[in-house]
């Protein structure tokens, strides 16, 4: 659920969006409250009119103020760390998804089953249904199964690409004769919405990319009827 303070922020569907928000949102605590810190001991040195010539060192507030920050850094570096390496651990994954980036489209490809690809273009706002979303819908949605650990691999045919749905935590460059992978658990049904992240040409912002999230059963079932 959104709190105020990650409004800019779309609402978690993944355990590892989940503790990006987290660790987003006790970073901007903590920032906060150094940058309140900060104001006050301004306004107080602005506002203090007395002097003394004598006071020529403090060695104990020398070590306070760095001690402090020294911990603060310590502090947030531990959680961010861990997330790094969260981000990067694939264990076990159930299914495999394999997306390449093109000018200017995607194509995904179900590599645990027999001859399951397709294009996914955007459609065009003079085709879109009533319920359709302009400029982010697709005419082939990515359609997943819930609750399943899945592998994504990335890549390109011609230039950069960066395939990237910030609900689900995944962000990865797409780089021609490269593969990337990331990973994903999403834990709730519904549309989520991405776009590609890379400045890839004159219709950058016209290949967005939607996953259709269904339960297992759903899934098997659209498995065996579209392919």
């Amino acid at each position: 659920m959104a709190t105020w303070s990650d409004i800019w922020l779309l609402d978690s569907a993944s355990p590892l969006m989940e503790q990006l928000t987290f660790f987003h949102d006790s970073a901007l605590f903590i920032l906060a409250i150094i940058t309140g810190m900060v104001s006050y001991l301004m306004y107080i040195l602005l506002k203090n009119k007395t002097t003394d010539r004598f006071v020529i060192d403090g060695q104990l507030i020398e070590i306070v103020w760095t001690l402090m920050p020294a911990m603060t850094l310590i502090f947030i570096a531990l959680p961010s760390l861990k997330l790094l390496y969260m981000l990067d651990e694939i264990e076990s994954p159930t299914m495999t998804l394999k997306t390449i980036g093109h000018q200017w489209y995607w194509s995904y490809e179900y590599s645990d089953f027999f001859d399951v690809e397709f294009d996914a273009y955007m459609i065009p706002t003079n085709q879109l249904n009533l319920n359709g979303f302009r400029l982010i819908d697709v005419d082939n949605r990515t359609t997943l199964p819930l609750m399943t650990q899945i592998r994504v691999l990335i890549s390109a045919a011609d230039v950069i690409h960066s395939w990237t749905v910030p609900a689900t935590g995944v962000k990865a460059d797409a780089s021609p004769g490269r593969l990337n992978q990331g990973n994903f658990l999403i834990n709730r049904l519904g549309l989520f919405f991405g776009q590609c992240s890379e400045i890839c040409g004159a219709n950058h912002s016209f290949m967005p990319i939607v996953l259709e999230l269904i339960p297992m059963y759903n899934f098997i079932s659209w498995i065996k009827e579209k392919f």
